[in-house]
Formats: C-alpha cells, structure tokens, sequence
C-alpha cells in the first residue's frame, strides 16, 4: 500500500541500460523538494561511462563558489563525467522557497559563471564586486578578517557550464558565456525562436564562438503509447501547469515562449484557466499539435518518424542533444534504434 507521499526514486537499472545502449547522459533537476546534486552525484557513483549533468540548479540556493567546488568534486570523483547545468529558477520558487531575492537573474547569471570560472582557472585568489556578489564580503555584519583565497583543489577549466533558458535575452546571455543552453522543450523546427537572439550572443562573445562550440540541449518528454490520446496526456498536464501557472500573469517565461512557438490563443486560454483554478479546461486548452511538436507522444512508428527530424536539426548543429524524459526500457530502445 502506498503512503501517497512523494519520494526520491532513481530507477538505476534504467540508467545502467541507457549507459550499456551507449546514451550519452543523464540529467537530475530540482524544484522545491529533492535536490540535483545529490541524485547526480548518486548516479555518478553508481555508473562509469556515462556523463551526468544538472538540469539545473537553482543559482540562488547554493554560492557561485559553493557550485564551483560542488562540480570540481564530481569532476574529479567521477573522471570527468558532469556537467552543470545552472538556471535562475523563477520568483516563485527563489523567493517563495529560498527566501532570496530574484531580481536581475540575467546579472546573476553573468556573476555566477564568473567567478565559478576564475575558480576553475585558479590564475589568482578569488576576487568579485559585483552587483549580487562581493568576494571577499566586507558589508555590513561581516567581520573584516575575510580574505582573497585560491582553491585548494586544481579544477578543470574545460568543464562544461550550461544554463537553462528559453527567453531572448537569457539566450543572449548563454550564447555570450556559456557553453551551451537547456530549453525547458522545443520544436526543432522551429529554431528561428532562437536564432537571433544566439546570433547576438555568439557576436558579444567572438573569438569565433558559434553552433560549432555551443550546445543546445532540450529536454523532451517521451510516452511510447498506442493510444495516443493517452500518450499525450503526461505531457498535456505538464505543459498546462507550466504555459498555466509557472508565474504571475504577467511575467510567465513559459507563456511568453509557448506564444512565440506560434501557440498565442492557446497560451492565453491556458493560463486564464489555470490561474482560475480551472486545471481540467487549462489542461483541455493544449493543442495537440504542441504536443507532438515538443515531444515523443504515441506508437513507436510515430515517434520514429518525428526523431527524423531532431536528426536533421542536430546535422545542422540546431541541437546538440536531445534530453529525452524516458520512464521505461521499451522507451529506450525505440529511442536507440532510431538514433543511436
């Protein structure tokens, strides 16, 4: 009997099957509840091929420099196997949850890569004034005594940094900084949602930074189903709570992203719905043609024929690699016939 209380649970045997079918990776996220680092460093433990990233942390819950020594330790644990995966989760959580302040996640964003690179460089004791850090603190309630250190441990400057975002000038800013970006989904045919925004970005950067050296990495839920009505249905619920409810009316990145996918009445009826406590209707709202746009919904013959096209996004360096959410083996290996 169930107690109907929600639980930490890694199905390992799923994960050892991805990394005998030769997967690449495999991603932990968190919300309010478990944390990314403790399931990845498990399932690091736990394998030895496969990569593990973050898909993301929460940059407000956890100092720039503690996120540094978090991924130099498993880096090193694990020879080379993770990558973090960073974002700056939303008001909601950063201030309804961690009590923090969220404003200016863009500067955040900008800092928090800094300094975790200079760590990782670890050409000279760590130094920051920035606008949300201060390294060392010398504010009001500190001591004084603090001073300029250099990490202890020789981290790995190659270590890869994504960030997850699907907002213009987050894109900007990933394409400038990071090394590559995790839309929360995605259509792959239509990567002129981003396109000018990367553009920018790769621009600010230079040094001939480009599709080549940056990698787009979506995440994309998959439910093998004959029944396609309820293949889509896992996805249906997910994308209401978060075209719906994953933020003010105003101010809801997913509802702003939904409707420049081409999807603008269906974003607006959803989150009116949502936001009236109306789930049922927000959730009826979601067009199956968004659906099947943004994930592997129904038999294998379909989800085989729509994987073509994420082929051909990805030769034409549009996507580097696709975060499939896979529950079962039947998933994974419709998933590595048609790809792998």
């Amino acid at each position: 009997m169930g107690t109907g209380r929600a639980r930490v649970e890694i199905n390992m045997d799923l994960v050892r099957e991805a990394e005998e079918l030769g997967f690449d990776s495999v991603w932990t996220s968190e919300a309010w509840g478990s944390d990314a680092i403790s399931t990845a460093s498990w399932i690091l433990a736990k394998t030895s091929r496969i990569k593990v990233g973050t898909g993301i942390i929460q940059m407000s819950a956890r100092t720039p420099a503690m996120a540094a020594m978090t991924a130099m330790t498993l880096q090193q644990l694990s020879g080379n196997r993770f990558i973090l995966g960073i974002g700056p989760s939303g008001p909601q959580v950063i201030e309804g949850w961690h009590g923090e302040a969220y404003g200016r996640p863009l500067t955040r964003t900008r800092e928090y890569i800094e300094i975790i690179r200079k760590i990782l460089a670890r050409e000279a004791p760590l130094t920051h004034d920035g606008f949300h850090y201060h390294i060392p603190n010398t504010g009001p309630g500190t001591t004084g005594l603090g001073k300029p250190l250099k990490s202890v441990l020789h981290g790995d400057p190659s270590l890869q940094i994504i960030t997850g975002t699907i907002a213009p000038a987050g894109v900007r800013v990933s394409a400038e900084i990071a090394d590559g970006m995790i839309p929360v989904f995605m259509n792959p045919d239509r990567f002129d949602v981003f396109a000018d925004a990367l553009k920018d970005g790769f621009a600010k950067a230079g040094g001939g930074k480009s599709l080549d050296n940056f990698a787009i990495t979506p995440f994309c839920a998959v439910n093998l189903n004959d029944d396609e009505h309820a293949a889509r249905q896992p996805v249906r619920e997910n994308l209401a709570l978060y075209i719906g409810g994953m933020g003010a009316r105003d101010k809801n990145f997913y509802n702003d992203y939904a409707k420049r996918l081409g999807h603008e009445e269906a974003a607006v009826q959803i989150q009116d719905h949502f936001l009236a406590g109306r789930r049922a209707e927000a959730q009826a709202a979601v067009p199956d043609a968004l659906i099947d746009q943004v994930s592997l919904s129904g038999p294998a013959g379909k989800i085989t024929e729509r994987l073509q096209d994420w082929k051909a996004a990805a030769k034409e360096k549009k996507v580097h690699s696709l975060l499939a959410r896979a529950s079962s083996s039947a998933e994974l290996q419709v998933l590595a016939k048609a790809v792998l």
